[in-house]
């Protein structure tokens, strides 16, 4: 009988070391609100190569992460909520991007802060947004582009 209770009570901590575990990275990752953050708001024309857990950089630095992303029925773009550490103040001003790590890296979104003495409350929205940009349309732009600039030579 001795073995048995402590086989289950065994498994009873593996199990509570897993759980702790999942709550730790559910709330790194920020699947879950934290208590030393605010949220913000951003409307995206296109959110492509972020989800959420993706990290929110001001000068290269992780100051957040990205929380929520979903459709607006109404105007059909990309609504995304963000979690800010307490004690960054993000001017009203500032300007939310979508940016690439590099040409095949990865993305993430960029804050540059702007130069008004007015700050962002939580809940609040920045309003000058700028979605991702696709590598392949632009490949094919300068591809295209190209191609027509030698149609209209003469030899």
């Amino acid at each position: 009988m001795s073995e048995s209770a402590t086989e289950v009570l065994t498994g009873a901590g593996v199990l509570a070391v897993a759980v702790g575990f999942f709550a730790y990275a559910a709330g790194g990752a920020g699947f879950m609100p934290r208590a030393d953050s605010y949220s913000l708001k951003a409307s995206f024309r296109s959110v492509e190569g972020i989800t959420v857990g993706t990290d929110v950089r001001m000068s290269g630095v992780k100051i957040g992460t990205v929380t929520a992303l979903a459709l607006n029925p109404t105007t059909f773009r990309a609504d995304a909520t963000v979690d800010v550490q307490k004690g960054i103040s993000v001017p009203s001003d500032s300007t939310i991007i979508i940016a690439s790590e590099g040409l095949l890296g990865g993305a993430f979104v960029e804050i540059q802060p702007g130069g008004s003495p007015d700050d962002l409350a939580a809940g609040d929205e920045i309003e000058d947004t700028q979605g991702a940009v696709s590598v392949i349309s632009l490949l094919m732009k300068f591809v295209g582009g190209a191609s027509n600039s030698d149609e209209g030579s003469a030899p």
